[in-house]
């Protein structure tokens, strides 16, 4: 059994983690609403963005003609991860989620005979893939420094992928994040954002007819790389309400649980000053007797 002190010193220890994972909790929380505002805010744009982009995908009729972001390169056989995490931990399974999901789809990808490549954008997500899947990294961006996130930030993440496209370093590539639900709910998604897929605008009206000036394929070529720093933009915006949330629920449990280890390290302090008050009182009745 520990004695008073060291009891004593736990009790004060737990107290100070308390008031840490409380802090937390609080900072977590007022960043949480301009977080989400960002995120939710994005949406309507990202959604009609990529509804245009999709009418005028499907009014360019032959794909040959088609901007190669578009088209892709007729290959499937090369696939880029990009995994995006955050720069810190102590936010529950936020992390590890996302990066158990491209854990999964990379091993199909090797399972099916496929090269997978894996840039990293946060360095949790860098450690995670690296114990498992280092041996297929290609590089990583740091955000580290990053004090508010803005669209400049996407557009260098974009660039280095759209480098790497036009260099022919890969055929497909896909990103992985979690979407915003609610402080307890975040899901781990994966999107693919070149070449554009289709399937993540839903149904096209093709019974409207434009005019276009210049021509589709060359408001695609235009419009095709900023759908890209789009598409990531959003991500990191839903990355960063879904880490605040996250870590605003795992802090608010660290906080009850500390709150739990008091009141049972309290009650082992009082038992054991109970019984050390109870012994010495035996030995004095014992020595008045004895005399």
């Amino acid at each position: 059994m520990p004695n008073l002190k060291d009891l004593k010193n736990r009790i004060a220890s737990v107290k100070s983690t308390r008031k840490i994972t409380k802090a937390m909790q609080m900072v977590a929380a007022a960043k949480l609403r301009r977080a989400q505002d960002a995120a939710e805010q994005a949406r309507p744009y990202t959604e009609r963005f990529n509804a245009v982009m999709g009418k005028l995908a499907a009014s360019v009729g032959d794909a040959a003609n088609a901007p190669r972001l578009l088209a892709g390169t007729g290959e499937d056989k090369v696939h880029l991860l990009v995994v995006m995490t955050a720069e810190r931990g102590l936010c529950g399974g936020f992390n590890a989620n996302i990066a158990k999901l491209a854990k999964l789809h990379a091993a199909e990808l090797l399972a099916k005979g496929k090269t997978v490549k894996i840039l990293t954008v946060g360095k949790k997500g860098r450690d995670a893939m690296r114990r498992d899947y280092g041996q297929y990294s290609v590089g990583h961006i740091d955000m580290s420094e990053v004090k508010r996130l803005g669209y400049a930030d996407a557009q260098g993440i974009a660039a280095e992928v759209l480098k790497r496209f036009d260099s022919g370093e890969f055929d497909v590539a896909k990103i992985f994040f979690s979407r915003f639900e609610n402080v307890v709910s975040q899901i781990p998604t994966m999107q693919q954002v070149i070449p554009f897929d289709m399937s993540e605008v839903g149904e096209v009206d093709t019974d409207s007819f434009y005019d276009y000036e210049p021509d589709e394929q060359a408001i695609l070529a235009d419009l095709l790389p900023r759908g890209v720093a789009t598409a990531i933009f959003a991500a990191l915006l839903e990355n960063g309400a879904s880490e605040q949330g996250a870590r605003m629920s795992a802090m608010d449990n660290a906080t009850r649980n500390a709150g739990e280890m008091i009141d049972k390290l309290t009650i082992e302090y009082n038992r054991s000053r109970q019984a050390v008050i109870t012994n010495e009182l035996i030995e004095i009745i014992s020595g008045a007797e004895a005399l």
